[in-house]
């Protein structure tokens, strides 16, 4: 495999809803350039990006894949997302390192969530974007009505740079207005024949190709100079004016295709060719310093690492892209984030499953490697004499969650070293054990996500597991004030047990004055690891009690606090005043008054109109406007307070207030609702009361 120069390394990535044809597109242009000698199809589970027996078993894209193709001299890598949202993990790490987004669009539907949702990651990771206008061979194609769409969402920096001449079953022509040409293609698509735009489409042609050369000379001074001075531009200053506008994200070009039949995809590779941008092409990338790298073959070697998988049978692969320098098998390297030296023992260029050996990758490129120690992704391996630490990826928070339990104990601790291999490979899915709830919680991006984690227990780890509803971790405090008193007294031969105890709880209030009625004699605030916070007083005069028992008392107290008196759900927001009590001579000791203590506080609790808090989220939902009306009456159902609305193209997006208790099943709920036309998200918000009839649900059940 030959090094390419750094300027014909072409780093794309496929974006776009479901069943927008990403992998036939992939699989496409891989045949196209002569790399494989047979395409492949999702129906027939052969495709080179989809390999993976969860693929196939759902026949769609679950992973994103890297594959490569070389189109006249030019090497373009290539990777396939999935169109779930489910899986955006996959979405936001292959941004990270592509150059330029290749946006598919359903010529049916037009601009759909799975576009809108794209699109948010494409402009916070600031990349210049073509749209493909897919499927133009399918019956029902309307891709006028998509171009529309796509100006009505992203507006008039989206430029035509083609149109079909005969959309739907007859598809075989398009028109070109850039070469201002019309390529007609074979029955079975690949090589069109190129002819001359036929005269009933000449003029709409003409208008498009002088709107086309208008929006390449704006880009750039000298050629608006020249277009002024000569009317158009030829075809490499428009190429030149494009690729600035596309740099700059001023101009996001419109193609039109049929993957499936091979028609449309060599031209828009050869844009890619021409006028997308390559890496040295691209901003310098950001470190973790807030300073900069340049993408320079002759810098220092530096490698980040966007996507660690585990292959069965094969182990770890490590993706990484080179951001500088030159990188070759044997190369030392030093992980920025553990400190440890890594060596290159091979490296590969990838194929989907397939890998290839290469001896050398320069800057912009992207590769693999085998049986890295301990890098993973958003890691940075370095040069020794250059160190340097590139900004991670922010992966998206999960939104729903999922408690797990083994269908047998011996398999826990088996199932925490998978888990914890899954996190590893997917930065999006966290596991937590939860010791207020006593479960192992798993959150993810959605239902299907954590499906996935599940199908991978069970058929790569070999551990049965079950998913059930998980607990609420509600928390407990205070409105007003009590005071309880608690004898500890337990005799059986010598020496016995004894304390008593005497404490004031009161509600905790940022700014609050200490107690004016009592003698503080110490003072303890403890910021409590759940929330809140615990402020203890000693408030104990005439040595009725020694100073010494003082932190038994207190840790009494907080065990009570880590498990509640209503519901055993932590307690926050309270503080402790001990003014009084006694103690005996022989029979005193510190697990006395840490029994006193808990007691003394779990009485006063329950006469300071205990109050049960439950966790708020705030959900943001994207959907399309006609189906507003069931999703708003959904939400206000899960007692949501919805807070907004707005519009987004034609999508409506929904801001609301959720309780977590009121989000089981959401996303399965919301999916039903709207034909998997919406998505959501969600982010922790505040604790808030509970209504008083829940409260009352919640306190019998805990009693």
């Amino acid at each position: 495999m030959k090094l390419y120069d750094d300027k014909y390394i072409k780093n794309i990535v496929l974006l776009g809803s479901v069943k927008s044809g990403k992998t036939t597109l992939a699989e496409t242009m891989v045949f196209e350039a002569g790399l494989s000698s047979r395409r492949g199809t999702v129906e027939d589970k052969n495709t080179i990006s989809d390999y993976h027996e969860i693929e196939h078993e759902r026949g769609n894209s679950v992973y994103a894949t890297l594959l490569h193709t070389d189109w006249r001299d030019y090497k373009i890598n290539i990777i396939d997302t999935p169109g779930l949202d489910d899986f955006v993990g996959e979405v936001v790490s292959s941004l990270r390192v592509a150059d330029t987004a290749v946006m598919l669009i359903n010529a049916q539907y037009g601009v759909e969530v799975g576009t809108e949702l794209n699109w948010n990651y494409v402009d916070l990771f600031q990349k210049p974007a073509i749209f493909a206008v897919n499927q133009v061979d399918h019956p029902k194609s309307d891709y006028f009505g998509a171009v529309e769409s796509i100006r009505d969402r992203f507006g008039a920096t989206a430029v035509l740079m083609q149109y079909p001449l005969n959309q739907g079953d007859e598809f075989d022509c398009i028109i070109d207005l850039l070469k201002m040409t019309m390529y007609k293609f074979p029955a079975e698509g690949g090589k069109p024949e190129k002819l001359a735009i036929p005269a009933a489409e000449r003029e709409r042609a003409a208008e498009l190709h002088n709107q086309l050369v208008e929006k390449a000379a704006e880009n750039d001074d000298e050629l608006m100079e020249l277009y002024f001075e000569k009317g158009s531009l030829d075809e490499d200053e428009m190429r030149k004016g494009l690729k600035i506008g596309m740099l700059n994200r001023e101009v996001f070009p419109i193609f039109c295709l049929s993957a499936k039949r091979n028609m449309g995809s060599g031209r828009m590779m050869g844009f890619i060719d021409n006028v997308a941008p390559s890496a040295t092409e691209m901003p310098p990338e950001k470190t973790a310093d807030g300073g900069e790298l340049s993408c320079d073959p002759a810098g220092p070697p530096v490698l980040f690492v966007f996507k660690t998988l585990v292959e069965p049978f094969l182990g770890k692969v490590t993706f990484f892209k080179v951001c500088s320098g030159t990188v070759s098998e044997g190369m030392d390297l030093v992980n920025s984030a553990t400190g440890e030296t890594e060596r290159l023992n091979q490296l590969f260029i990838m194929a989907g499953k397939n890998r290839n050996q290469v001896a050398k990758l320069a800057a912009g490129d992207l590769g693999a490697t085998l049986k890295m120690k301990s890098t993973r992704t958003n890691h940075t391996l370095h040069g020794k004499d250059a160190p340097v630490s590139l900004a991670p990826i922010e992966f998206p928070e999960p939104r729903i969650r999922t408690a797990v339990v083994t269908g047998d104990k011996k398999d826990d601790e088996k199932l925490g070293e998978a888990l914890r291999e899954i996190q590893t490979a997917d930065p999006t899915i966290r596991a937590e054990l939860a010791p207020e709830l006593k479960q192992l919680i798993l959150w993810g991006q959605g239902e299907l996500h954590l499906n996935l984690v599940k199908w991978r227990l069970e058929h790569i780890h070999g551990i049965k597991v079950d998913f059930v509803e998980p607990k609420i971790p509600y928390r407990e405090t205070i409105r007003k004030t009590a005071t309880a008193g608690y004898r500890h007294k337990k005799q059986s031969g010598g020496s016995g047990q004894f304390a008593e105890v005497h404490l004031r709880i009161e509600p905790w209030e940022e700014g609050m004055a200490d107690p004016s009625d009592l003698t503080v004699r110490g003072k303890e605030e403890i910021d409590l690891p759940w929330g809140g916070k615990l402020v203890f007083y000693n408030c104990i005069v005439g040595g009725v009690v020694d100073a010494k028992y003082l932190p038994s008392i207190l840790k009494g107290v907080m065990e009570k606090m880590q498990e509640g008196p209503m519901t055993g759900s932590y307690v926050r927001d309270v503080r402790v005043m001990v003014f009084d009590g006694k103690m005996h001579t022989v029979d005193s000791n510190d697990i006395s008054f840490k029994i006193a203590g808990a007691q003394a506080f779990k009485e006063a609790f329950k006469e300071a109109n205990p109050l049960i808090m439950e966790p708020l989220y705030e959900m943001e939902i994207l959907v399309p406007e006609e189906l507003m009306g069931e999703v708003m009456s959904d939400l206000q159902s899960r007692r949501s307070v919805i807070q907004g609305m707005e519009s987004q193209g034609r999508y409506q997006v929904i801001r609301a207030v959720t309780p977590l208790s009121e989000q089981h099943n959401y996303s399965t709920t919301l999916k039903s609702l709207t034909q998997g036309r919406a998505s959501f998200r969600c982010n922790f918000k505040e604790y808030a009361p509970v209504p008083h009839d829940l409260q009352q649900k919640l306190t019998a059940a805990g009693a």
